[in-house]
């Protein structure tokens, strides 16, 4: 209980938005590699330029940082595009992901290269499992309602983007990120991982605790079922652009590149 006290403390210190969660489990025992190579992949309703505020605190803190162009299509296609980057890097590399992009992050995440896992109010099932039945045992969030297809096209309406998915930041920013949403294809949400990488590799886990996106009460038994090291921001389903320095903190240290 002594080393729980101190590592609160020292969440505080770090961060008055975030707190620390001990958790167990067997990733939250392996002390990650140090690694200077960050791959970032994004999720539903987003592309590749979310990451752009927590790129650039990672370029500033001396990393190489890659987001990953996720074509939104297919399971293998996204999971190919994330591979693709990976092979490119020189080193022990953090595979950070946020919402959906957490599958990606559990079947590409055994890569060799990959020496800790980060999730960002992401999915994070388990080997086969069925991500949309677990999501089914918790309350469906708002921002459910707000998807509307075009054909096979899914994408959120303004209204949803604004008040469920990106609800804690500016409204001018906000519709600027609603404008450049990537719409996702139908059959992606059928595919299922056939890896639980954080079964293996050490976990980091950030929790949003007013996400309309994922339920939050869904997020916290994920990262506890991975024995994640766990924090929590109080901020929307994008957590990575309302509170770029606390998400940075937690990638940092992922890279064993905080005290």
């Amino acid at each position: 209980m002594m080393m729980n006290r101190r590592s609160f403390s020292a969440a505080l210190v770090a961060g008055a938005a975030t707190s620390l969660i001990s958790t167990r489990g067997i990733a939250a025992t392996k002390a990650p590699a140090k690694a200077r190579n960050i791959v970032l992949a994004h999720g539903l309703f987003a592309d590749g330029s979310c990451w752009s505020d927590v790129i650039a605190r990672l370029q500033a803190a001396g990393l190489n940082a890659t987001a990953v162009q996720n074509p939104l299509t297919t399971l293998p296609e996204a999971v190919a595009s994330a591979q693709r980057v990976l092979d490119r890097q020189d080193g022990p590399t953090v595979l950070v992901g946020h919402s959906f992009s957490g599958m990606i992050v559990s079947e590409v995440g055994v890569h060799p290269k990959v020496s800790a896992l980060v999730y960002v109010a992401a999915r994070a099932p388990d080997a086969g499992e069925d991500y949309a039945a677990l999501a089914k045992t918790y309350p469906t969030p708002p921002a459910s309602a707000g998807i509307v297809f075009d054909g096979d096209e899914g994408r959120l309406t303004e209204e949803a983007f604004l008040r469920d998915f990106a609800g804690d930041l500016p409204e001018a920013k906000a519709k600027v990120l609603y404008a450049v949403q990537e719409p996702f294809h139908r059959a992606l949400l059928t595919g299922k991982t056939t890896q639980a990488a954080w079964r293996s590799k050490p976990s980091f886990y950030a929790v949003s605790t007013e996400d309309r996106t994922i339920n939050p009460d869904l997020e916290r038994f994920m990262a506890k079922r991975m024995g994640a090291k766990t924090i929590e921001v109080k901020s929307s389903h994008l957590s990575l652009i309302s509170h770029p320095d606390e998400i940075t903190r937690l990638i940092l240290e992922a890279a064993g590149q905080t005290a």
